[in-house]
């Protein structure tokens, strides 16, 4: 959805597994999808999903049969996003961001080759992360991008900070790993509306695998990637803050 309508400067922007809150936890840039399973019903999510609508949120209602519905509902969101690429007058099946953060990672690299060393990046100081996420307002949104090994203790934490940032301004939020979510979200990031405000955050594991026929490793190439997309947010004057997590419990270092 991000990839394909993210793009001179409109777009739509996925918000997934960001924690339900109340009504007025929100601003007025949502319209909120609920799927629910016929086969199984939660009548207190029912009761929460209908008291956003009773406060005037769109939401759209897709009723499902459970699992086995899952390739519908692909089917189904393909073609909407095709006729939403129609409606924003943009052509939903090209990625010209994608290829920008590919290029920026080969420039990184390409020093790296040279030098010998990557480009020093320092970490955000603590007024400037509070400055970048506790005053983000809609229409503005805070995209997490975590270039580190995913676990549930991450997520978790990740989903924390998530509340706190809605809870100061109602800004929106998005949490991915990198490099994945550089072919989804980060199109959108790019592309879209120039009202992004980003966080990345590093770790590394203790071990590290060397790329066959190249000069540097995987970490390297990861620290490549991340270096690239930040300076490329920077250059396009959107805001960008990085943090690195020390240690063997990253998800410690994403409370505010």
């Amino acid at each position: 959805m991000a990839e394909s309508t993210g793009k001179h400067g409109t777009g739509i922007l996925p918000v997934a597994e960001e924690p339900l809150g109340d009504p007025d936890a929100y601003g007025e840039d949502r319209v909120f999808a609920y799927l629910p399973d016929v086969g199984a019903a939660d009548a207190e999510l029912d009761a929460r999903v209908r008291r956003l609508a009773d406060a005037g949120h769109p939401l759209i209602t897709i009723p499902t049969t459970g699992p086995s519905d899952l390739g519908r509902v692909f089917l189904l969101a393909e073609l909407a996003v095709a006729v939403a690429g129609w409606g924003l007058e943009i052509n939903p099946f090209d990625q010209p961001n994608v290829q920008q953060a590919k290029d920026a990672t080969k420039r990184v690299l390409a020093e790296y080759e040279a030098r010998g060393t990557l480009p020093e990046i320092p970490d955000a100081s603590e007024l400037a992360l509070r400055s970048l996420l506790l005053e983000a307002a809609p229409p503005e949104y805070v995209a997490i991008m975590a270039y580190a090994k995913p676990s549930d203790e991450l997520d978790a934490a990740a989903a924390e900070l998530r509340v706190a940032i809605r809870g100061a301004r109602r800004a929106t939020t998005t949490f991915g790993y990198g490099p994945r979510f550089l072919h989804s979200t980060g199109q959108f990031h790019k592309g879209g509306p120039r009202t992004g405000r980003f966080l990345q955050l590093i770790h590394d594991g203790p071990a590290d695998v060397a790329i066959p026929q190249a000069s540097y490793t995987f970490t390297t190439l990861k620290h490549a990637q991340a270096i690239g997309d930040l300076q490329t947010l920077r250059e396009l004057g959107l805001p960008a803050e990085r943090l690195t997590l020390a240690g063997d419990d990253p998800p410690a270092r994403c409370a505010l």
